[in-house]
């Protein structure tokens, strides 16, 4: 009866989770880190941070990981403060009737992008508690630019995240907020525990690193695997995606249920009050399960469990005898291959708690392997191991290092936690790129990466630029923007002054598809070919041209353009940037990929080395810098440079 109590729960739960990220949100379904960090190298996907999503986000959340699955909140956490983060960057949800008109201030694209890695920090700092790995972990893993401004705005904002915090923590420290609150904001103390340490520890470290390299790697190699399995099955439809999520959940409730028959009872150590061991309707250190009185159920004590209260159980000081050896290890291959199969079905899931509870018991089981050989700890080996796995999977080392001491409480751990992410992330390193780097690549979002290739050296930038290039006079015909816009899905276009304006075709500047939507659904045409640039600048305002937010932009099809209107003439002026960056054609593409993704452009004008040719040889997008295209024009190029 409580085999099926316990998996018809988790499975209502989970089939909640489900139609929820099948039916309203499909972008909330994952950790959502990936699909922010995309965002900040500027990547506009569809649906990533829409308030539908952000619904989602929270809720599936909630009964996901209320479901019992070997998920973690702290993705979707993060997920949910670049979500709100968005919302108030385009000046709040004109469909959901949530618009604030001083928020306009920030409908354009450096301060939505600086609010959205500020709500990535918020994110993680309001799921560690960790307000300073908060700020380290947007300038490590989120952003793809960083500025000092942005620094002090990430760090205030995560120190608001911690007044509030701390505000609920004492307002819930009687009970009456549920499991909220325990253990105030460090959330895992292993400060009590024993920190000195010997060379033959600094040994089992390095041990601990390199087991953790390989493990990490090759984590990420399954669930590359496992996400391109599901993909398959998710694009059937929405009914797929519930079932999957269905088979998953019934499958871990089998385990997180019947794996602790296979443990045997150990009598409660004869210091714990009655009250404290076996822990009965409520969660703690000793799960009784069908033992007798004065016994408990280690196995159970880490699966019957809420996550928090599991990994606060690996790490505890002082109990190298609470687990057995082979508790551990059946402990870590089940959270392994369950943390591995759950990532990818439709529930927003985090990988940050699956990481660390396998980690943690791998680092445990080698602390009681070692046992008097050291001088540290079992609960500190759990905390290396869980160190070691993060560093292994995530191949972060700084904001990991510091988010592991928030939590812990235990700055003398430092120079271990920093030896032992280095090393595992060196190892993993030697094997493929890090969890959310492959994500990104399957999800097919073209990121680009801090450094050029290296066959990038041997190309210019004139050899990749996309053609036909299709540009605009600067007084230009209804007609021919309404046939170009039809024609293509370019989002930006070169626009020429020639003569009489000018003694020779000259490059003016670059004028957005955006702005040219707006402009003529104004319709300030007229029937000569003049400049009426102040009538225009009249007619609009400023904010017209800023920014929409996801679905409010206009689109080709509200134009209503009359056919008579077709051979009249608009002034591109008013609505032309007159100094768009460029470079010389004969440019080192490696060059410009650099400077085009450290200025965060969009677009990149290539203009003639020599006078007498057209103004402008073509643009450079992201597109033209992505591997695949390069490569797909010059095939030989990898096999010259090798």
């Amino acid at each position: 009866m409580g085999f099926v109590a316990n998996t018809s729960i988790n499975l209502g739960l989970a089939i909640l989770a489900a139609i929820l990220c099948a039916y309203i949100a499909p972008a909330a379904a994952g950790s959502g880190i990936p699909e922010v960090k995309a965002y900040l190298n500027g990547i506009d996907a569809h649906s990533i941070l829409a308030p539908s999503t952000l619904f989602v986000k929270i809720f599936g959340s909630i009964f996901g990981v209320a479901a019992g699955f070997v998920v973690g909140k702290e993705g979707p956490m993060v997920h949910t403060g670049a979500c709100i983060a968005n919302l108030l960057g385009q000046g709040g949800s004109k469909k959901y009737h949530l618009t604030w008109r001083w928020l306009r201030y920030f409908k354009n694209d450096r301060d939505r992008r600086d609010l959205i890695t500020c709500g990535a920090a918020a994110g993680v700092a309001g799921a560690f508690r960790a307000p300073v790995g908060g700020v380290l972990f947007a300038l490590e893993e989120a952003a793809s630019w960083w500025r000092s401004a942005l620094l002090w705005r990430t760090f205030f904002t995560t120190a608001v995240v911690a007044v509030v915090l701390r505000g609920f923590i004492e307002f819930c420290r009687s009970g009456r907020c549920g499991l909220f609150g325990q253990g105030g904001l460090i959330m895992f103390d292993v400060n009590s525990a024993k920190n000195s340490y010997s060379s033959a520890d600094l040994l089992a470290v390095i041990i601990l690193g390199v087991i953790g390299g390989i493990f990490g790697s090759f984590y990420n190699y399954l669930v590359d695997k496992v996400l391109r399995t599901y993909s398959i099955i998710n694009e059937r439809g929405p009914i797929f995606k519930v079932l999957l999520v269905a088979a998953v959940s019934l499958l871990t409730s089998c385990c997180s249920y019947g794996l602790p028959w296979l443990s045997h009872c150990i009598p409660c150590p004869s210091y714990l009050e009655a009250d404290r061991c076996p822990t009965v309707g409520r969660s703690g250190n000793y799960k009784n399960f069908q033992c007798p009185a004065g016994h408990y159920n280690d196995l159970a004590s880490l699966f019957l469990n809420t996550n928090d209260d599991a990994i606060r159980n690996l790490f505890s000081s002082g109990t190298s005898k609470e687990f057995h050896l082979s508790t551990l290890l059946v402990f870590f291959v089940a959270i392994y291959c369950l943390g591995i199969i759950t990532y990818g079905i439709a529930v927003p899931s985090g990988l940050f708690i699956p990481v660390i509870l396998a980690g943690a018991s791998y680092g445990r089981l080698v602390g009681n392997l070692l046992g008097a050989l050291s001088d540290l700890d079992t609960g500190l080996f759990a905390l290396l191991g869980a160190a070691s796995f993060l560093g292994g999977t995530m191949r972060m080392t700084v904001s990991l290092c510091v988010i592991l001491l928030e939590l812990t409480n235990n700055l003398l751990m430092l120079p271990l936690v920093m030896l032992v992410l280095l090393i595992s992330k060196t190892v993993a390193d030697s094997f493929n790129q890090g969890v959310y780097d492959q994500i990104v690549k399957l999800k097919g979002l073209p990121y680009l990466e801090a450094h050029a290739e290296p066959y990038m050296k041997n190309l210019v930038a004139s050899d990749v630029v996309s053609g036909p290039l299709i540009t605009f006079s600067g007084v230009e015909k209804v007609g021919n923007i309404m046939h170009a816009l039809r024609l293509t899905r370019h989002n930006g276009f070169p626009v020429i002054d020639e003569p009489p304006l000018t003694p020779a075709p000259e490059l003016c500047g670059l004028v957005l598809r955006s702005h040219l939507l707006v402009l003529l659904k104004g319709k300030k045409f007229t029937k000569q070919k003049t400049m009426t640039g102040s009538d225009i600048m009249r007619r609009f305002k400023a904010h017209d041209f800023a920014k929409a937010g996801s679905g409010k932009g206009v689109k080709l099809e509200d134009l209503d353009i009359k056919e008579e209107e077709m051979e009249m003439f608009v002034d591109l002026h008013p609505i032309t940037n007159t100094s768009p960056y460029t470079v010389v054609e004969t440019m080192s593409l490696a060059k410009a990929a650099v400077l085009f993704r450290q200025l965060a452009l969009r677009h990149l004008c290539v203009v003639p080395k020599t006078p007498g040719r057209p103004p402008i040889v073509g643009i450079l997008t992201r597109h033209d810098f992505m591997p695949e295209h390069v490569l797909g024009l010059y095939p030989h190029i990898v096999n010259r440079h090798k």
